[in-house]
């Protein structure tokens, strides 16, 4: 039986090790006692991540983890967060135990699988799909997830522009109304599984499927490329009921936080 959790940190860990060093070869990538790092420091907050990795540690042990990450991040230059899967410590205040290590919750989220795959070939009636694979499309990718995170444009673009990776080995695809995208989704084979990433929307064009609909089509086409029929990811709190109508399920509540300013 897979442990869930467990499976949904290590897609964390596994497929932020590729996403972190396609954005810089001499990334802070680390695996601490109990702590995993995945540091690009770049203008993207996402890529810069710090994560707990160990199960059923008590509370002094955790503290301890708690201030191995703060150390580790006060040491950066650019803004990150510290993601946190819940049930790897059952019972424990997690609150509390990082604000005494200087952070503060900044969001919730939920890791998500299931054996989804294949789904029937994606079709929306106001969208059109594209591959990306030009430097173009790219950075309307980038400019996308922006809006729709609320980041200046210029941490987008520090992210993922000019990334070989995104352009061959993530299969991302960009959704188009009359032309002009409007929404985004990627999917990149990470440890037996395909990882879906960065799914986002223009704000204002929320709630007519779109989201769905790209993502779908993400999933698809790594499906047809590799025949992988389990999928994970790791959804924010406004994105989360999305995912249910592809087949996924929560597996694992999430705390995001950052160090206290």
């Amino acid at each position: 039986m897979i442990d869930l959790t467990v499976e949904s940190s290590r897609q964390l860990t596994e497929g932020w090790r590729a996403m972190v060093l396609d954005r810089d070869p001499d990334a802070d990538v680390r695996d601490l006692p109990g702590v995993a790092v995945r540091w690009a420091d770049c203008r993207f907050p996402f890529w810069n991540c710090v994560t707990l990795t160990e199960s059923g540690i008590g509370a002094d042990l955790l503290a301890e983890r708690f201030a191995t990450a703060a150390e580790v991040m006060r040491a950066k230059e650019n803004f990150g967060f510290l993601w946190v899967f819940e049930d790897l410590a059952p019972g424990a205040d997690l609150d509390e135990l990082a604000g005494r290590a200087g952070f503060e919750f900044a969001f919730p989220g939920t890791g998500m699988a299931g054996d989804l795959l294949p789904l029937p070939e994606p079709a929306h009636p106001e969208l059109t799909f594209e591959r990306v694979t030009t430097d173009e499309q790219l950075l309307a990718y980038a400019d996308i997830n922006s809006r729709a995170y609320g980041f200046e444009p210029e941490a987008g673009r520090d992210g993922i522009a000019g990334s070989a990776l995104w352009k061959s080995g993530v299969h991302a695809y960009l959704g188009l109304r009359d032309g002009v995208p409007v929404t985004c989704a990627g999917a990149v084979e990470t440890d037996g599984r395909l990882f879906v990433v960065l799914v986002a929307t223009d704000p204002g064009q929320e709630r007519r499927g779109y989201g769905e609909a790209v993502t779908r089509k993400a999933l698809h086409e790594a499906w047809r490329a590799t025949g992988i029929t389990r999928a994970t990811l790791h959804a924010t709190e406004a994105g989360a009921p999305v995912y249910p109508r592809l087949g996924f399920e929560p597996t694992a509540p999430m705390r995001f936080y950052a160090l206290k300013s």
